[in-house]
């Protein structure tokens, strides 16, 4: 009779301590969740910050700066629910504008134009690998969430469930090349 009590003592501690450990896994995936999602934001930001200070800095035709420095300032000041598809606009017209090379070096033969070049090229690149590591992190912890012994045991507590980032990242031609 003790010898079985303490058995099941030992096992529901067994089970305690694993369900204890997956509640930790949880809440370290939501902080990486929550990490990752303030830097793809600063990415997004810097992206939208160095279009804008392309587009009003006079080297671009100004049909092409009106175009850059709208989709730009909508991307800056969209609400959070309409953030997918500021940011794809804006990564739409920066495809448009700098669809033609020539664009990129008319850019770059302006003075100062060579560290904006480069910025820009650099924001470009960098927007889709944040969006890369916020979204694994975000498929980890759904799969994590999917787990019957989380859903039982209510091991995510009160925290939203995950949603992904889906935006058009891809960047300008021009720029890609230039970034290679």
């Amino acid at each position: 009779m003790t010898a079985t009590l303490i058995w099941i003592l030992v096992a529901l501690v067994a089970v305690g301590v694993y369900l204890s450990w997956t509640a930790g896994r949880l809440d370290r995936l939501h902080a990486r969740i929550d990490a990752t999602r303030a830097a793809l934001d600063a990415q997004l930001l810097r992206r939208a910050s160095v279009a804008q200070e392309v587009a009003t800095s006079g080297v671009l035709d100004p049909a092409a700066s009106i175009v850059l420095y709208e989709a730009a300032h909508a991307a800056r000041q969209s609400e959070e629910e309409h953030r997918e598809v500021a940011e794809s606009e804006l990564s739409q017209s920066l495809r448009a504008v700098f669809a033609d090379p020539q664009q990129v070096e008319a850019v770059r033969e302006a003075p100062g134009g060579e560290a904006a070049a480069r910025e820009l090229t650099e924001a470009v690149r960098r927007v889709p690998m944040a969006r890369r590591f916020h979204n694994d992190a975000v498929g980890a912890a759904r799969r994590l969430r999917q787990h019957r012994k989380v859903r039982w045991f209510r091991l995510a507590g009160h925290a939203p469930f995950p949603m992904a980032f889906e935006m058009d990242d891809e960047p300008p031609t021009a720029l890609a090349d230039r970034a290679a």
